[in-house]
């Protein structure tokens, strides 16, 4: 049945997460206390499975692809880590997230043109349990229970030119796409993705590049199956939608050999109908830098934001030995605040400087030496809002610190630079292949200071007081990382 023109691949993979918390620490730092305190137990399992077929003819080639992934994703945590008592439990989140794709495509080639049309079906099945624990003003609890199916579908076409003298490349797309969550999502007309991409050889080896697109993303499915204690999907009715980015870029390109690259290219990126928390009035892109779980909140598709910068980037591909990439990044990642002025405030995401270093080089008998070097700009963060946080009704339902988004990613960090470095051996035998590396991570023993958190001593300093208004007595601890972390490692390939 298979021959030169037909072809069939299968593929599968899978990962299990099983974490457990070392509450038995012998001498336990303060800052290990902290991260006890609100991290909770994590297991997650997942896998994908897939199958490709293509048929191969004379101007075509037709491709169908079939899949199916899953998640299955539980977070837990009690009061102190104490499971003596169900009373203690604040935090029990189960969810599975199933996708069924499916994708049909037919790629033509003809003179100077080839052209992709395709489309997709998706099935997805959203299945949740959430008990949680929490505060604003006054101490509250979210639990329900969601079951969620959603069909997706979308059909894309893209068209790329290349002149006779490969002086000048063009392609041009337009995609679209829809579900049956609601109706500010069924209409493919909504979600109507164009997007351009020109490359034109301007003398010898320097081209100048351009591209300009929008594109559409589904909104996490946390965020889809919320639903408040009466079973309504509350962000279904504040009309969610999907998340929207318009992207430009223009920059040059220098080819001076086959197995080098140099460019350069500025670009800019608009966000609308992002995510934005009803309670925090903060989108949720910059509510995600941490364990738990992001999007179990009412939100509405208003949030905006930018990103603009420059990258520069050298490239060096298997020549003599050596392999390298270095890039420069300059990026500016903000959004709109509209609580008071409208203006731009910095997003979680906004270092502003970042340089990589990456490469290898081959030595005689099979020996090979790698290197990264990352030099990263220090991320902006927002300060805690300790008095808020030491209250018990609002430490005791997170277990953590409360920000205060008055003040939203007001400082920043110091700026972190981290080298490693990769030995291999690679032993060639009969029908075996057997590698030995060292990994050494963060050789120069960088130090990363992280911000500075709280932890409760346990001592309620106004014991007398109505439990609405008792509060912890909190203790400042400075958070310090450096870690030069050695592994050896054995790769076998048969």
């Amino acid at each position: 049945m298979f021959d030169k023109k037909n072809e069939l691949t299968f593929l599968g993979l899978g990962a299990i997460d099983d974490m457990k918390l070392n509450t038995g620490m012998k001498d336990m730092s303060e800052k290990n206390q902290y991260i006890l305190a609100y991290l909770p137990v994590v297991k997650q399992k997942t896998y994908t499975l897939g199958a490709l077929y293509k048929h191969y003819s004379r101007r075509n080639i037709y491709s169908l692809i079939v899949s199916r992934s899953q998640l299955n994703n539980k977070n837990i945590k009690y009061k102190d880590n104490d499971e003596s008592t169900p009373d203690n439990l604040s935090l029990n989140y189960r969810s599975d997230e199933i996708e069924n794709k499916f994708r049909s495509e037919n790629i033509f080639r003809l003179p100077y043109l080839q052209l992709h049309v395709g489309g997709n079906v998706d099935y997805s099945e959203y299945t949740n349990h959430t008990f949680q624990k929490q505060f604003t003003t006054i101490p509250y609890k979210i639990n329900y229970r969601t079951d969620l199916g959603l069909w997706k579908w979308g059909p894309y076409a893209t068209a790329i030119y290349e002149s006779d003298n490969e002086r000048f490349t063009a392609s041009l797309g337009l995609r679209s796409d829809a579900n049956n969550y609601s109706s500010k999502m069924n209409n493919m007309l909504d979600q109507l993705s164009p997007r351009l991409s020109l490359s034109y050889r301007l003398v010898g080896d320097i081209y100048l590049n351009a591209n300009a697109g929008r594109y559409y993303e589904l909104p996490p499915y946390t965020v889809m199956g919320f639903k408040d204690n009466a079973g309504n999907y509350v962000n279904k009715t504040n009309d969610l939608r999907y998340i929207r980015s318009d992207q430009a870029g223009l920059g040059l390109e220098y080819r001076p050999a086959s197995y080098l690259k140099f460019t350069a290219e500025g670009f800019y990126k608009h966000y609308n109908h992002y995510p934005m928390s009803v309670i925090d009035s903060i989108p949720l892109a910059s509510k995600g830098t941490d364990y738990g779980v992001l999007g179990n909140e009412a939100v509405t598709s208003t949030a905006t934001g930018r990103a603009y910068g420059m990258e520069l980037m050298g490239r060096w591909y298997n020549y003599k030995g050596l392999t390298f990439i270095a890039s420069y990044t300059f990026v500016r990642s903000e959004y709109k605040d509209d609580r008071n002025t409208g203006r731009y405030l910095p997003s979680a995401w906004d270092n502003k400087h970042l340089f990589t270093f990456s490469g290898t080089y081959s030595l005689p008998k099979n020996w090979d030496i790698g290197a990264k070097l990352r030099i990263v700009g220090g991320a902006p963060y927002t300060p805690y809002d300790v008095e808020k946080s030491s209250y018990v009704e609002a430490w005791d339902a997170s277990g953590s610190l409360y920000y205060d988004y008055s003040r939203f990613n007001s400082e920043r960090l110091k700026p972190f630079t981290q080298l490693d470095l990769r030995i291999d051996k690679t032993f060639y035998l009969k029908k075996v292949m057997l590698g030995l590396y060292i990994d050494l991570q963060n050789v120069f023993n960088s130090k990363y200071k992280e911000q500075d958190v709280y932890i409760k001593t346990g001592k309620i300093i106004n014991p007398e007081a109505p439990r609405e208004e008792q509060r912890y007595e909190l203790k400042p601890v400075e958070r310090l990382t450096e870690t030069l972390l050695p592994s050896i490692g054995i790769m076998l390939e048969i």
